[in-house]
Parts: C-alpha cells; structure tokens; sequence
C-alpha cells in the first residue's frame, strides 16, 4: 500500500481540480459554439427521432401568427388552418401534422422574436408547409388607428412591419429554405363602419406593401382576403365584428388549400 503525505495529497488535489475546471471550460465553449453557428442540419439533428420518422410519413404543417391563425371568432374552434387540415387529411388519407404556434394578439415585432427561438426553429426546419398571419394588430391596434386617422403614423407603422417582416422570413428560411410560406394578407373588418372612406385604401396599400415585399421570395405564397369579405363583411365576421366566422375561415381555407401538394399525396 502507498501512503501519500499531505503535500502529494495537495498537489493530486489541485491538478484533479485545474484539470477539471479545464474540461468544464472547453465543454461550455463548446456547446456554446455549437449553438451559435448551428446551421439548418445541426438543428434538424437537435430533433428527436420520432420527429424524423413522422416527417417521411406525414405532411407537417407549421401555423405562425396572430389570432387569425388560432382560429379565434370560430365557433368550432378550428379557424382556416383547420379547415385546410381536414381537407389535406382526405387528400393525404390522414398523414397531416400540425402545430399551431400562433398567439393571440401577437404583432410582428413579437413573432420576430418567437422565430429565433430554438424550439420553434426545430419545428419550422422539418415543415412541408408554414402558414401565416401577421399584421392585422399591427395596422388597427383594436380600432385606434384607424379612428384617429394619421397617414403618417400609419406609414412608420407600416415600414417597421416591412422591416420585421424581412427579418422573420429571412429567419425562417436559415431552417427551410424550400417550405412554401403562405402569407394571409388583410381584409377591413371596418369596411361599413368606415364613415370617411379611408380604411380600404389603407388597408389595398398595406397589403400591396406586403405582396411586393414577399415577392422576392418564390416560395412565398401571398394569400389576399379582402374581396372575400368586401361586399358581405357583416356575414363573414364573428360577433366581435373583428374576426372571422366559421364560414369566413371556410372561405379563406379555400384560398389556401388547393395550392397545397405533397409527393405522399395518395399513398
């Protein structure tokens, strides 16, 4: 047996610790360095298997936005992107995944945000397909806007969501660059109450802004909404004269889903 004095004990105990701190040191660099320039197939590795597995199996949908998105005004709780699900689940005899991460009230400041989060990021890289509203809390504010009228407060408010909106879509395609996106663009719910008359040439402006700016990208499908709802608003909106109905999400799943294909599609 080998009996070390105190000060062998000491030594052994310091290099133990150096060398242990060293190792922790180097493992926090590294996983800090692997976080920060994960690309699009270091996230997809992130994910767990059965998540690879389903992705050869399903269809997947990711649902980003606002409450247009959620559904939000539909009685059955299924809104546009529910009504296009079961749609696809007959045409893709069931194999349809969705998650809706949709937020009610959300602004496109605080979808730019959501988008850079990892798990959403994990979600988004294995997507067929992304829907998307954004904009409508942006431009009405509940109503605000439109009631003290300011052309030029409208016009800053339009150009940071231009701005948030090339930030968002550049984000998303750092995970997928093949996804279509479908970009829901915005109809007047004030359409009869609009007394001046300014509210549908604000809101054709807004939505030609975001056509034009979304055209940049050919994956990017605008999804125009405003002739549904302009000649019979009152029988397509929800009793808070805001949202949709249930038929007004019907008459906006129809916009969308017969654009949707999928090479599963049949099997």
């Amino acid at each position: 047996m080998i009996v070390l004095g105190k000060k062998s004990v000491r030594y052994i105990t310091i290099i133990a610790t150096t060398f242990s701190i060293l190792w922790l040191l180097s493992f926090g660099w590294a996983i800090q360095n692997y976080y920060a320039g994960a690309s699009n197939n270091e996230i997809k590795k992130q994910v767990n298997p059965k998540t690879i597995e389903n992705k050869d199996q399903a269809f997947t949908i990711v649902a980003l936005g606002d409450s247009l998105t959620r559904g939000t005004g539909d009685d059955s709780g299924k809104g546009y992107v529910g009504y296009v699900i079961d749609d696809l689940k007959q045409r893709f005899n069931g194999h349809v995944i969705v998650h809706n991460l949709a937020i009610n009230g959300q602004v496109s400041s605080q979808l730019k945000e959501q988008v850079k989060q990892q798990n959403i990021q994990r979600q988004l890289a294995f997507a067929d397909t992304i829907f998307l509203t954004i904009g409508a809390n942006d431009l009405f504010q509940q109503g605000r806007t439109l009631e003290n009228f300011d052309s030029a407060a409208i016009k800053i408010i339009k150009q940071n969501f231009i701005d948030n909106m090339r930030i968002i879509f550049a984000d998303i395609r750092k995970v997928n660059s093949d996804a279509p996106i479908f970009f829901v663009g915005l109809y007047n719910p004030f359409f009869e109450a609009d007394h001046t008359g300014v509210t549908s040439p604000t809101v054709h402006d807004w939505n030609r802004t975001a056509e034009d700016m979304s055209s940049s990208d050919p994956r990017i499908v605008f999804v125009p909404t405003f002739d549904i709802f302009q000649l019979f608003v009152n029988d397509y909106l929800y009793s808070d004269k805001f949202h949709p109905n249930q038929q007004g999400y019907r008459l906006i799943a129809n916009r969308i889903s017969p654009f949707i294909k999928w090479e599963g599609e049949g099997k």
